[in-house]
């Protein structure tokens, strides 16, 4: 990106209390209806902007504003490339295409800045997350989650806060794997991280991203808004540990509202956590390895019992694993079903789907030409596509 054309973005990213929604809406406008350059349409006058893009008086006077520091930005611009930062405006084909679709024009920042290897925003991800005074256990699992991560080549994003964020990133660089590192403040404040992690960088193992205003200071806030950019940024979500209160809960419950598949560890009736809670408001519950859980842990299939492991190793089909996915009126296809659960040959969608027909308790709902399924007796949902492209 030319350095000029980011003074542009900075200034249209953070406009004031626009949010996300409606600055997308423009760019949109602008960008891929008119086909104009964001240079260009801060050349529009001010009758331009109103007539051709809609915009009230209140939206003209904000764009006015912005125009007005264009110089001071100017002069950050300068400052930022010659650190090694990047700017990824969400029109570039280096923006995070997974962002883009989990958090959809309503949630998805306009601009990502960047240091380090842009290359991760691409491949696949999985986020670990957790409390920031987590228990040994979690910690634990966070590690073991974290080295089959690694060794499947899939990007651990990580909040860099203490606990389960940090122990995720920490543990990607131990197995030899890669880190998405998503900050609470502005990248430009980020300097003692970025001597701790200056190898990494340089390796191309880590990338350092933030959504904020470059000089912005770490605020609680934003500690609480950047949970989002760590969900939308990843395939999976792990969950370690959650309180019942906090970053880890909210975001996970309006994970779970966006029909986002969550798993959470399943935890033991001694500890004093809400992992449980969350596994019964339909997230996918785990053992200590990140491995999907039946519930009960034993399953009784043909007049034989089997575990978790041996049905995970498909000496069985666990239909109770079936249940817990679709709970909570959850509509998922054959494909969808066999992904969460992890399945291997001899098992294949078809076969698995010519499988759930056969269920008692399984109700086929059409979706154009594909058939979908739910648990009988719950409520007729419109089919809700899960998006599991990685």
């Amino acid at each position: 990106m030319k350095r000029e054309e980011a003074t542009y973005w900075i200034a249209l990213a953070h406009l004031p209390r626009w949010g996300y929604l409606k600055i997308n809406n423009l760019i949109i406008k602008f960008f891929h209806e008119n086909k104009i350059s964001i240079e260009d349409f801060f050349q529009l006058s001010e009758q331009e902007w109103h007539h051709q893009y809609q915009l009230d008086e209140k939206q003209v006077a904000d764009l006015k504003q912005a125009k007005s520091e264009l110089a001071s930005h100017a002069f950050l611009a300068e400052s930022f490339f010659s650190q090694g930062f990047e700017i990824i405006p969400i029109t570039s084909p280096d923006y995070s295409k997974t962002l883009k679709s989990n958090l959809k024009a309503a949630h998805a920042p306009a601009v990502l800045y960047i240091k380090g290897n842009k290359q991760l925003l691409q491949e696949k991800s999985i986020a670990i997350v957790g409390s920031r005074d987590a228990s040994e256990i979690a910690l634990t699992c966070t590690d073991n989650i974290a080295k089959l991560a690694s060794k499947e080549y899939k990007v651990v994003v990580s909040g860099f806060a203490r606990g389960v964020d940090k122990q995720a990133l920490d543990s990607a660089i131990k197995y030899k794997g890669q880190s998405v590192i998503v900050l609470p403040q502005g990248i430009m404040t980020f300097s003692s991280g970025f001597k701790d992690y200056y190898k990494q960088i340089i390796d191309g193992d880590v990338l350092v991203l933030s959504t904020f205003f470059p000089k912005t200071p770490w605020k609680v806030e934003l500690a609480m808004a950047r949970n989002a950019i760590i969900y939308g940024l990843a395939n999976e979500i792990y969950v370690a540990e959650s309180a019942d209160k906090g970053g880890t809960w909210s975001g996970v419950l309006d994970g779970l509202k966006k029909n986002r598949i969550i798993y959470v560890r399943q935890s033991d009736p001694t500890e004093k956590n809400a992992n449980n809670i969350l596994i019964q408001k339909g997230a996918i519950p785990v053992d200590f390895n990140g491995v999907v859980l039946s519930s009960p842990a034993t399953v009784t299939h043909n007049d034989k019992c089997y575990t978790s492991e041996e049905l995970k190793n498909n000496k069985a089909l666990d239909e109770a694993m079936i249940y817990t996915i679709l709970q909570n009126d959850r509509i998922l296809t054959g494909a969808e079903i066999f992904k969460i659960m992890k399945l291997s040959p001899p098992w294949t969608p078809p076969k698995l789907s010519h499988y759930l027909k056969k269920l008692d308790s399984i109700e086929v709902v059409k979706k154009k030409n594909t058939n979908a399924y739910k648990l009988k007796g719950t409520t007729n949902k419109q089919v809700t596509k899960i998006n599991f492209s990685n």
